[in-house]
């Protein structure tokens, strides 16, 4: 196993979270446990902003995840990481009111307990949940290539306690492997059905073993399962299935089907995009703020549907000028540009930048905010 940290995704899920605010003291336990007046810590929580979670801090810390970053392989995606976070972050909504729970990074699956639930099942490791690997004519992939748990607290003043968990599985939707050390590149192909089949059998074990903890026995544990892309994919993976055990229980009796779709645009290789109208008016702002300036090397964007209809896009414009001036003057170009073609009522970020450095951001949160402008260096 590797671990790979993931500091850019960890930013992001935490502005996904909650918007920067006072910090409020509680005192909580370590692991979300009651503490005593004598070995009590400080907790402090960020306000929450724009429907997002209030997140719980340590001492002043944002306390992080022990299993953060752990794959089952090497053959991890890189922009799956954060709509990995994201998306359970959207299905949990559903089960734990964000105003009646605060966030906290999972921290009840060890680094230990996460490695071993990775590995493949064999003699020497009883809880892998993969597949042992066959023969080389029968090749059994790895399905399970990533955990993540996020951990929902209830309560008030120094009585928060454990109130939910959720737990995102991330299924590989193809295995690279070799057939001997150094050899040839081969893929196996991961069907939806097959994803399916072994992600509600991996959920129903995972809960079933976080269960054993005696404080997680009563709260109930949602389960999404999370359809990863390929390597090189530019697209990241999306949430597929959902599902929460009841308290007391180790069974998930109902799924639901989450219908998330994502695109890169302009779109290659002749595919159609999903929806037309929006590729249009990306295209109407791709080719007025590519006059303005004769050389932008490129602007792409990656948009998101849920049940159909757009639900983000975020459009990254790389520039191959620096002047102070001329990045003021484009930035305020592409403002007017975005509101003009772009959809006003679907939150929308826009990085513009060279290839080495950020140079200004122009997004807006929420579909009804207004766009704010950030210029670096500038004033």
């Amino acid at each position: 196993m590797k671990k790979y940290l993931h500091i850019l995704a960890l930013l992001g899920i935490s502005l996904c979270l909650t918007a920067c605010g006072n910090l409020k003291n509680s005192d909580l336990a370590n692991n979300a446990k009651t503490s005593s007046n004598s070995n009590s810590k400080t907790y402090q929580t960020t306000d929450t902003g724009n429907n997002g979670y209030t997140v719980l801090l340590k001492n002043g810390h944002y306390v992080t995840s022990p299993i953060s970053g752990l794959t089952a392989t090497n053959n991890d995606n890189s922009v799956d990481t954060r709509e990995l976070e994201r998306g359970l972050v959207q299905i949990s909504k559903g089960v734990y009111s964000t105003n009646s729970y605060v966030f906290q990074e999972g921290q009840y699956i060890s680094a230990n307990m996460a490695n071993e639930w990775l590995g493949r099942k064999s003699k020497s490791n009883p809880n892998g949940l993969n597949p042992e690997a066959g023969t080389k004519k029968n090749y059994q992939p790895y399905y399970l290539e990533e955990i993540l748990e996020q951990d929902f607290l209830t309560g008030s003043g120094s009585n928060y306690h454990i109130g939910g968990i959720s737990v995102g599985l991330a299924l590989n939707s193809i295995d690279y492997y070799q057939k001997k050390k150094d050899g040839p590149e081969y893929q196996a192909q991961i069907s939806r059905a097959k994803q399916k089949q072994y992600g509600q059998k991996a959920a129903e074990l995972v809960v079933a073993r976080l269960r054993k903890k005696k404080s997680l026995k009563k709260i109930p544990i949602t389960v999404g399962l999370f359809a990863k892309e390929s390597k090189d994919s530019l697209v990241a993976g999306t949430y597929f299935l959902s599902g929460t055990a009841a308290a007391n229980s180790s069974k998930i009796t109902k799924w639901k089907t989450i219908n998330t779709q994502s695109e890169v645009l302009p779109t290659v290789g002749g595919k159609k995009a999903i929806n037309s109208s929006d590729a249009s008016s990306f295209n109407s702002f791709k080719e007025s703020i590519q006059n303005y300036f004769p050389n932008i090397s490129g602007v792409t964007a990656t948009l998101r549907y849920e049940n159909g209809k757009l639900a983000q896009e975020n459009i990254s414009i790389t520039t191959q000028f620096y002047g102070y001036e001329q990045i003021q003057s484009f930035t305020r170009l592409v403002l007017s540009t975005a509101k003009k073609y772009l959809a006003n009522n679907v939150p929308i970020e826009i990085k513009i930048g060279s290839v080495n450095d950020i140079q200004a951001l122009v997004a807006k949160e929420t579909g009804d905010s207004s766009y704010q402008v950030h210029i670096y260096g500038g004033e």
